[in-house]
């Protein structure tokens, strides 16, 4: 497990992960947040694909504050198989719930690819990375990419390029984003804003996303 640092260059271990998980170079953590804090919901993010899968975590306050806590990506390629990159997302996940015990997790909906192949693919890893959090007891919430282009930048057209911008703004990560695990924070964030929403309107989120 090769190690991992922050911007001041302290070795930050990733910690927790079993042999042949592999979460790689694109990865930041604080180690003071890895047990959530008294007060504060933290949500994983989940940004599924074959190749790449991206991972982030934050803390949200009850004034709705909010903190990074975790962002990575599972590099699945090193794998002999399809079928042990489908366990390395599953073994992967499931160790960083395991060490950062969110309490609610969400996770990109499906879209449709041109390749069929691709998008078979995308949905066999969609279903690992849900049954990893589902095995450990976690409820999920699925949103569409335009829903989480449309909370993070505030248009469903936006680009990669602006998601990863607005993510780093909104929680104070310096430097460019890898893209997976930007866009996997930017998933966590979408579901802090929408539980905000769902808490303050008092109405069921799929009554509110059909009134939006």
């Amino acid at each position: 497990m090769k190690q991992c640092h922050d911007p001041s260059g302290d070795p930050l271990r990733t910690g927790g992960l079993p042999p042949g998980v592999g979460m790689p170079a694109h990865v930041a953590a604080t180690p003071e947040l890895r047990i959530p804090v008294a007060g504060l919901t933290r949500i994983l993010g989940i940004d599924p694909g074959s190749q790449r899968t991206g991972i982030g975590i934050i803390d949200v306050g009850v004034d709705g504050r909010l903190t990074h806590v975790f962002h990575g990506a599972l590099s699945l390629l090193g794998n002999d198989t399809f079928h042990l990159r489908l366990k390395q997302i599953f073994d992967g996940i499931g160790a960083l719930i395991d060490e950062h015990a969110p309490g609610e997790v969400a996770i990109e909906r499906v879209f449709m690819a041109r390749n069929p192949d691709s998008a078979l693919k995308l949905g066999q890893a969609r279903g690992a990375a849900i049954c990893a959090v589902v095995s450990r007891g976690l409820a999920l919430s699925e949103y569409a990419p335009k829903e989480i282009k449309q909370a993070v930048v505030g248009g469903g057209g936006a680009d990669k390029s602006q998601v990863q911008h607005m993510v780093g703004v909104l929680l104070g990560v310096p430097g460019k984003l890898q893209a997976d695990a930007a866009d996997a924070l930017a998933i966590a964030l979408t579901h802090a804003h929408t539980r905000s929403s769902v808490e303050r309107l008092g109405i069921p989120r799929s009554a509110w996303r059909r009134r939006r």
